[in-house]
């Protein structure tokens, strides 16, 4: 049956195509992509199969930009998974392989020393500053604090501490986003600064067996549950204020819902100097929210997409216990090998959805006895 009736069913039919230069790459064999949302840069590695000839020019080629793409439906459509300056060439010349393996472009602002200061400028101001340095769309939501004015010092502040000259501008990137409770990471071409875990649109659905809302979706899962995270966790967040000559202690609290516990929470203490209590607070809040969300973590081997991407809510069913829930994926890892396949590994995590996050006001408002900051 041809494959334009509208009676032919709807088989996937992946490929895979490169584009390096602008040039498109032939003898493509498999390909491997892994995308995460740890504040690192995404990954690629690319096989080929080629002749004496075409090593020889790969062998000697200064610099090559690879965009790889991968399409479901024999062609008609294209995704971009994935793109970047190639890394490493590993030639075999006995199987006449040649593997491009690269990082996408954070690693240009992973390479890129900085010692400036930014002064008076905003997070958001700084990220659009450093996009357009390295030709990357800003995907940003304004922020309004004055990058000097975290530490509420009275003076202009190098925004990498004495160490900026050893430090890069991913590294500034990743500081400003824990401080404003923002996300930041590369698709593409767009550099996004953003909130963390904004989650747009309806989760998919994996099932590991049949339900009565489709089939099963998965080929394996395997599915962890920290109790050390289970239990109840208190976050204290200590700070001396210069400006104020004060300091005071935060707090943010879990406590599982219907559970009672006989043991006293887990306490983590987080020692940051020259935070506001607004600051301390927001602080505490964002590394409760850090710790718990690992309590429950998903590892699942399926049939490969091109749609589900790190940062996506997701819902597991099927198990019959308390893992059906919501997560948030981690990390995919997508292969597409024309002797294999197309499949993808999804690691995805959160808190038990039992559980809520309270926040006491304890505050002390006394200096602690003994205790100084630099």
């Amino acid at each position: 049956m041809p494959p334009n009736d509208p009676s032919f069913p709807p088989w996937r039919q992946p490929r895979i195509r490169a584009i390096a230069n602008g040039v498109m790459v032939t003898g493509v064999v498999s390909a491997e992509v892994h995308s995460n949302n740890h504040y690192a840069a995404d990954r690629y590695r690319l096989t080929l199969a080629i002749d004496a000839a075409s090593a020889t020019a790969w062998c000697a080629t200064p610099d090559c930009f690879v965009d790889i793409q991968f399409s479901l439906d024999g062609g008609v459509r294209w995704t971009s998974l994935v793109q970047g300056e190639v890394d490493l060439i590993d030639y075999d010349p006995n199987a006449l392989k040649l593997q491009l393996s690269g990082r996408d472009l954070t690693a240009a602002l992973l390479e890129a020393r900085t010692h400036e200061a930014f002064t008076n400028q905003t997070s958001s101001e700084i990220v659009e500053l450093l996009a357009s340095r390295h030709n990357l769309l800003p995907d940003v939501v304004p922020t309004s604090t004055l990058v000097g004015r975290y530490w509420q010092l009275e003076h202009d502040r190098v925004t990498l501490d004495k160490f900026s000259a050893t430090t890069t501008e991913w590294d500034l990137l990743v500081t400003l986003a824990q401080h404003e409770g923002y996300d930041v990471w590369i698709t593409g071409k767009t550099l996004h600064f953003r909130p963390s875990q904004e989650g747009d649109g309806a989760p998919a659905v994996l099932r590991t067996t049949a339900t009565a809302s489709g089939p099963a979706n998965v080929i394996s899962a395997r599915l962890e549950r920290s109790l050390t995270l289970a239990r109840d966790i208190r976050v204290e967040v200590k700070s001396w204020n210069s400006r104020q000559q004060k300091a005071f202690i935060e707090t943010a609290q879990s406590k599982p819902l219907g559970i009672r516990s006989q043991r006293a929470p887990r306490t983590y203490v987080f020692v940051v100097p020259n935070l506001t209590p607004d600051g301390a607070l927001k602080l505490a809040q964002q590394k409760l929210a850090d710790l718990t969300r690992r309590e429950r973590t998903i590892a699942i081997e399926m049939p490969g997409d091109v749609n589900l991407a790190p940062r996506m809510p997701i819902v597991l069913s099927g198990t019959g216990t308390e893992f059906d829930q919501t997560y948030w994926i981690d990390a995919v890892d997508r292969r597409l090998d024309f002797s294999a396949g197309f499949t993808q590994r999804i690691r995805a995590s959160n808190t038990n959805v039992t559980s809520q996050a309270t926040t006491p006001a304890d505050k002390i408002g006394n200096p602690w006895t003994g205790f100084s900051m630099p």
